[in-house]
């Protein structure tokens, strides 16, 4: 099972991807889940996975000559993830999900290789393939948390508000302290209307991490919509300031801008 701090990188995956429709540059540093699921102990794939986060065109290229070789499937997943790092992450994505439906490694594993094929696919702005992967991840593992929250933010990006809010009830069942799977059912609610409660899960979501900046920004929105312009102002300062350089910063600098300019006449 991935840890939680992978767990947490889908969220960070979502908020450092472009506008919409929008493939990540090749130029920009991508994240690789730094626990990714083994499919097999062995200690060559040990090796190439670790080679991912400083050198994964090394990896790359390490993987290919071990699938040459008769590597099979941990050295096709290590290709996926090293495309990922250098800046392909739709072949990435599409890799993982090869790998998920035709390997012979236990459902947990699989489910886990289709939760990240959804985060790759989120990645490359390709939101409905995200979501029939993340979707294909809760068939076999329903009751993962993760893969919940996974599945609940692919929901979100095409629209299906109602049934991301069903993944985080269960999310939050199994697990009540999760800031992520808060702001994640936040968004959903204030998408849905449902004010009322979108604040108060924002609410609770921000005094378990009061420095996520996508706590931040959401809080933001929500406040603005309630007509509390000065703390929706607080809020996008503090996120622009906790995560400059990121597309949550962006949007931070985006509303502050449009609430700078006032409504238009």
């Amino acid at each position: 099972m991935i840890p939680r701090a992978a767990a947490a990188l889908c969220l960070a995956w979502l908020a450092l991807t472009p506008a919409r429709g929008a493939p990540a540059s090749a130029d920009e540093t991508l994240p690789i889940p730094p626990v990714p699921p083994r499919i097999v102990e062995d200690a060559q794939y040990d090796r190439c996975l670790d080679m991912l986060p400083d050198d994964p065109s090394g990896a790359d290229a390490a993987a290919a000559a071990w699938e040459q070789q008769g590597g099979g499937e941990p050295a096709r997943h290590c290709r996926a993830l090293a495309a990922i790092a250098l800046g392909n992450p739709g072949d990435g994505a599409a890799m993982l999900d090869a790998l998920a439906a035709r390997s012979h490694a236990p459902a947990e594993a699989r489910a886990e290789l289709y939760g990240q094929a959804s985060q790759a696919w989120t990645m490359a702005g390709a939101e409905a393939a995200a979501y029939r992967s993340a979707a294909a991840a809760i068939a076999l593992l329903p009751e993962d948390p993760d893969l919940r929250v996974t599945h609940a933010a692919a929901a979100i990006a095409v629209g299906r508000f109602t049934e991301a809010v069903g993944d985080l009830d269960l999310a939050l069942e199994l697990d009540p302290k999760r800031a992520d799977a808060l702001t994640l059912r936040a968004t959903a609610e204030r998408n849905l209307g449902a004010l009322g409660r979108a604040a108060a899960d924002i609410e609770r979501a921000a005094s378990l991490d009061p420095q996520s900046a996508e706590t931040l920004l959401e809080r933001g929105i929500i406040r603005q919509r309630r007509g509390d312009l000065a703390g929706a102002r607080d809020d996008w300062t503090r996120a622009e300031a906790l995560d400059e350089d990121s597309e949550t910063g962006d949007l931070a600098r985006q509303n502050l801008a449009l609430l700078e300019a006032g409504p238009v006449q």
